[in-house]
């Protein structure tokens, strides 16, 4: 009896300690890194300004990289070879200002959707479903530093390349319109290092991003899986399948929310990885085996990655959402009276409705979707060709 009632102190205890935890600790770090989440810590008012400063000085390290990569499109470019190659590095700051700007108007969103996960009726309460949010969140912290690594990688290695390449010969890593001269060293070294700082600050806005949109998704996932287990034990042990139903309205409702909120930062990047992917199939075809040919590969892939993995754990939660039906179907509900098989039944209905993410309800997030962008990204490549 003893041991029973300690056992039971230490699962309450858990219970408490995560209680008191935040979800998706690793994605808002990598949010406050790119400006877009300020500390806990921060509440001072002074504090507040600082970081509200370096926010804007982030922004204008993307924008004073775009903008010249856009003038030079339009004054400078005069055939396809120099068009992809300031095409490709263009883009990706395109979609890098677009998810700082939503990362940075959907902070409040943001703290709505976590506060969310930690509240009734989707928190866990029980030791069993604590394991399962627990694993989850391993999952997305391991996802998150993997990630990261990986986008850093290729980041490192193009800037290496153009140091060994560029820096050598007096060139600029990347082609940009330049009003005035920059010929002397010290303007040159600005422009430069500049250049290579702006590529770093955006591939880690294009972290925090993916990381947090993505570890919503998982949570989603997340949540499907502690109602089975809810369900199970309500049916065992006679309990109320209320806060079931509610907790399956709320889920659907988390996720509406998340695709709400995020829907045009997924069709943004839908749009630019068929473009990135169509550009550098073109560079690669019309590039000789050379330094810049390993970072372009990388580049690659590291771009149509950003968008698998939208379509990866958007394909993964429609299935579980359809699955929850027949999940239901082989619990031991035969012997449950009248009320609770009327609840199932409502439940069962519901998940006939699949929970799907669109980019600006016009693709949905699925692997179909993925096959059809690189079909597309070869076919606008054949094209691109022919000119």
């Amino acid at each position: 009896m003893t041991i029973d009632i300690a056992f039971n102190l230490i699962q309450k205890e858990k219970c408490k300690k995560f209680q008191e935890m935040r979800v998706m600790q690793v994605p808002l770090k990598i949010l406050t890194v790119v400006g877009c989440w300020p500390p806990d810590s921060w509440s001072l008012l002074c504090k507040q300004t600082v970081y509200n400063a370096y926010t804007i000085f982030i922004s204008l390290l993307l924008l004073t990289f775009l903008l010249p990569q856009l003038m030079d499109i339009i004054l400078n470019v005069d055939n396809p070879n120099e068009f992809t190659n300031t095409l490709y590095v263009m883009l990706a700051m395109v979609i890098a200002c677009c998810k700082m700007l939503s990362l940075v108007m959907n902070r409040k969103n943001i703290e709505i959707l976590t506060d969310a996960l930690i509240e009734k009726p989707l928190r866990p309460l029980e030791p069993d479903e604590i394991e399962i949010q627990q694993k989850f969140d391993n999952i997305i912290q391991t996802y998150s530093i993997w990630y990261a690594i990986t986008v850093e990688v290729t980041c490192g290695c193009m800037t290496l390349t153009s140091l060994f390449t560029d820096f050598r010969r007096g060139d600029l890593a990347y082609r940009e319109w330049i009003p005035y001269e920059y010929s002397s060293s010290i303007m040159y070294y600005i422009i430069y290092f500049r250049q290579l700082i702006s590529l770093t600050a955006a591939s880690i806005v294009n972290i925090a991003c993916d990381c947090l949109i993505c570890g919503f998704l998982l949570h989603i996932y997340c949540q499907i899986e502690i109602l089975e287990c809810r369900l199970k034990k309500c049916l065992r042990d006679r309990g109320n399948l209320g806060e079931c139903i509610h907790q399956h309205n709320r889920i659907y409702k988390f996720a509406y929310t998340v695709n709400e909120k995020f829907r045009t930062i997924i069709a943004v990047q839908f749009t630019v990885s068929m473009l990135v992917v169509c550009s550098n199939l073109y560079q690669l075809a019309t590039t000789t085996l050379s330094a810049e040919f390993i970072p372009l590969i990388l580049y690659t892939c590291s771009m149509s990655s950003q968008i698998l993995i939208y379509c990866w754990y958007g394909n993964e939660i429609k299935l579980k959402s359809i699955q929850l039906s027949d999940e239901i179907f082989g619990m031991d509900w035969i012997n449950a009276d009248i009320k609770v098989k009327e609840n199932l039944i409502m439940i069962m209905n519901r998940s006939l409705i699949p929970i799907e993410f669109s980019s600006a309800h016009v693709l949905t997030m699925n692997l179909d979707s993925f096959v059809k962008l690189i079909k597309t990204s070869y076919s606008a490549y054949s094209l691109l060709q022919q000119i």
